[in-house]
């Protein structure tokens, strides 16, 4: 595969989110806080509702950017937390090339993440390094 600078992939949607989604991410990786699965616990703490575990949505842009440049070639991946994301949201990742670095072993590839919730909102930033 060969890319360049300023190469993106087709967006791709998750959702709408479900409670359901939720409680099973919880289950597959320990995260039990209560807050993510418990209406009461969750407006008790001043939220209109529960809300997702972070870690989901990271999951989600990182199963975007693999799709597009192979889990085996993925070589450095980050995220950071911008915005809660809510049942009954929807989610679009995006990514844009930003560096195409040449190495012994191939391109080092770096890319840029977005994923966004459908108001506009950014829940999510990351980058990734794949070596092509």
């Amino acid at each position: 595969m060969r890319v360049t600078v300023g190469d993106t992939t087709e967006p791709r949607s998750f959702g709408p989110i479900t409670r359901t989604d939720i409680v099973l991410y919880a289950g597959a990786s320990g995260d039990f806080n209560p807050i993510h699965h418990d209406e009461t616990f969750a407006t008790g703490a001043g939220f209109p509702t529960v809300f997702s575990i972070g870690m989901f949505q990271a999951a989600l842009l990182a199963t975007f950017a693999t799709d597009w440049l192979g889990t085996e070639n993925v070589r450095r991946f980050g995220v950071r937390f911008k915005e809660q994301v809510w049942p009954g949201d929807e989610l679009t990742c995006t990514g844009i090339v930003t560096k195409v670095e040449p190495t012994d072993e191939g391109e080092l590839v770096v890319v840029e993440l977005n994923c966004t919730r459908q108001t506009g909102g950014v829940a999510i930033v990351g980058t990734a390094s794949f070596l092509l």
